[in-house]
């Protein structure tokens, strides 16, 4: 039983983080239709921000997401504006084209880290990173549960600022139809901007999280954009609140699969996770909870 409960703890707080980084890539699916295959990519980026601010002029981790979140925001609505709204207006016999331009931006990026960082694996280490609380049998470590926190207040935050807010509004608006938001004056090209920075501000924040607990290497980007595709997939194409659940369930599957089965199945248990709901639950955990 004490297995169990350690399991479901680690389960529960990487799946927070795993939680964040979906949103992003959900909030971009919902609103632009396309999958964003340099998500991964972008989180990437920020964990290098994050270790340059460290390495090199001493900032806390936690302290650098008041840098890397706003940096990749930038860096996401350049993207979208100078990137990706240009294919949108150009007829193409790909009508996935924007889709594939996010697989080159995802491996340019990954080549200028290489280029700049070399292929070697790097981290950062606080005295945070090995702590650990104790309740009972079972233990927490203090970074995944620092890293848990942000990503729940994150989460919270983001759902206020589409509820609340009128640029949120506009943003929920534009996934549910866009030529009727067009109708109500909404420019919907400005939002897919916005929403692009949003997606890669919360992956970063993801990313900055993640560092102290992990490590970091040029390639680092395609498994977590592998993750964050999967639980876009489990939780419902567009759906905020399924990825929550979605990245809940990877988190659940991935600390299970690693402690009962093998570490070597604990990426591939997506890759399983993805075709059986492919093919006993298509709509995700949005056709469930009807969000």
């Amino acid at each position: 039983m004490e297995v169990f409960l350690q399991t479901l703890v680690a389960g529960l707080l990487k799946g927070g983080l795993y939680a964040l980084i979906g949103l992003g890539m959900t909030l971009i699916m919902g609103v632009m239709g396309i999958i964003n295959l340099a998500h991964g990519q972008m989180m990437m980026v920020a964990m290098y921000v994050t270790y340059v601010l460290f390495h090199y002029m001493g900032i806390d981790p936690y302290i650098t997401l008041l840098i890397s979140m706003p940096a990749l925001f930038v860096v996401g609505m350049g993207i979208q504006k100078f990137l990706l709204n240009p294919l949108m207006k150009v007829e193409s016999i790909l009508p996935e084209n924007q889709v594939l331009m996010t697989v080159g931006i995802g491996m340019v990026l990954t080549e200028i880290a290489r280029f700049i960082f070399t292929s070697n694996y790097l981290s950062v280490k606080t005295s945070l990173s090995t702590a650990a609380w104790h309740l009972g049998g079972i233990s927490f470590s203090v970074a995944l549960c620092i890293a848990f926190v942000f990503a729940c207040a994150l989460t919270f935050f983001l759902f206020w600022f589409l509820i609340k807010t009128d640029i949120g509004r506009s943003i929920r608006a534009v996934a549910q139809d866009p030529e009727a938001a067009l109708l109500q004056g909404i420019n919907a090209d400005r939002i897919k901007v916005i929403t692009m920075g949003i997606g890669a501000a919360l992956v970063a924040a993801a990313g900055t999280l993640l560092l102290p607990i992990y490590y970091l290497f040029p390639d680092i980007g395609g498994p977590f954009t592998l993750r964050a595709f999967v639980i876009t997939i489990l939780g419902g194409l567009g759906s905020t609140v399924g990825a929550i659940f979605g990245g809940i369930t990877l988190g659940l599957a991935e600390a299970f699969a690693a402690t009962y089965w093998s570490m070597e199945v604990e990426q591939p248990i997506g890759l399983v996770i993805f075709l059986l709901v492919l093919l006993f639950l298509p709509g995700g955990f949005k056709r469930l909870i009807k969000v």
